[in-house]
């Protein structure tokens, strides 16, 4: 375990009486970093390069807007007060609200619309990840937190996914193209991130001639079709895996950076994990498009031209 006591830095700061919009635009910074109010005027923040560049910064900025602002190093004098710092930035209460929040939204699942849900899930979300960003000695209140997003995420997901598959664990067998042409796929309606992406990749990359059926369960799956996207399916989860990054494995298709950057945006919406830029963007589309259509072909085809265009994003940002 890793015992070295922290290091401090203290961001003293006064700002002309006038300045109420100087002073709101400080109070939002030093809030978003995470600082502790010592006193009116005097916030403490754990050393580190990226916050000390940052106090920085705000010291500029209010000394150029009138103010007076310095940035200090401090140094407890006892092991006490090195206990009493560290306890200022306990955030075991931000974390008991969000719980209660993430309790009391998981209870609301059943009586919202799938927009209404992914709603919630990115404003839950963000709210998470702004406490865990200023979480700098995480304890027993942010695996609590941890467990009930957890909870909370898998709910929220069953409801905009009914019958998500369960991780099998076995190889990835590669595959000959040409052998998977003019073949019928099927996977459960209502058609969510991983299926629909996976729909788009097998068409636009996989098989030229597919047809599609769209489940109501997957019991009704002919003999003859293929499946993903749900348990026992030819193809569906595999380890850490979603449908979308194994038919990437077995089709040999892992090598295309513009299917890389979609696979991890398909993985964090469907799976969890980190989010890049677009994925709350395309989530949104999707769940404003499933509202609208009431139809799977009509919505591949809609979000089909969607995921051309981040496709083609991802390779031009590849190689500009």
């Amino acid at each position: 375990m890793n015992t070295e006591k922290p290091t401090w830095l203290l961001l003293i700061a006064s700002l002309p009486t006038s300045g109420a919009t100087a002073r709101m635009r400080l109070w939002r910074s030093i809030k978003a970093l995470g600082c502790v109010p010592l006193r009116d005027g005097a916030y403490l923040l754990v050393d580190r390069n990226e916050h000390a560049m940052a106090l920085g910064e705000l010291a500029d900025q209010t000394n150029s807007e009138g103010g007076q602002a310095w940035v200090v190093d401090v140094l407890p004098r006892s092991t006490a007060d090195h206990d009493a710092f560290r306890a200022l930035f306990d955030r075991s209460a931000e974390y008991a609200e969000i719980v209660s929040a993430l309790n009391q939204a998981r209870k609301a699942l059943v009586s919202q619309t799938p927009v209404e849900i992914s709603k919630t899930l990115k404003r839950l979300r963000k709210e998470c990840e702004s406490i865990q960003r200023i979480d700098f000695f995480p304890n027993q209140a942010s695996l609590n937190a941890d467990a009930a997003w957890a909870d909370f995420e898998e709910a929220a997901n069953a409801q905009l996914s009914p019958g998500e598959p369960h991780p099998q664990e076995r190889a990835i067998a590669r595959l000959d193209r040409e052998n998977y042409q003019g073949r019928t796929w099927a996977t459960r309606r209502n058609l969510w991130v991983d299926r629909v992406a996976s729909a788009w990749l097998i068409q636009r990359f996989i098989d030229g001639r597919p047809k599609f059926l769209w489940l109501d369960s997957p019991a009704q799956c002919p003999s003859d079709a293929l499946g993903f996207d749900f348990d026992n399916a030819a193809f569906t989860h595999v380890d850490d895996k979603v449908t979308f990054e194994v038919l990437l494995a077995s089709f040999n298709l892992e090598g295309k950076p513009g299917l890389e950057r979609l696979a991890a945006l398909v993985h964090s919406l469907d799976a969890g994990g980190p989010m890049s830029p677009e994925a709350a963007g395309f989530e949104a589309i999707l769940s404003g498009a499933r509202s609208r259509l009431n139809n799977d072909d009509a919505l591949l085809e809609e979000i089909g031209a969607v995921l051309d265009s981040l496709y083609a994003h991802f390779n031009k940002e590849r190689t500009s």
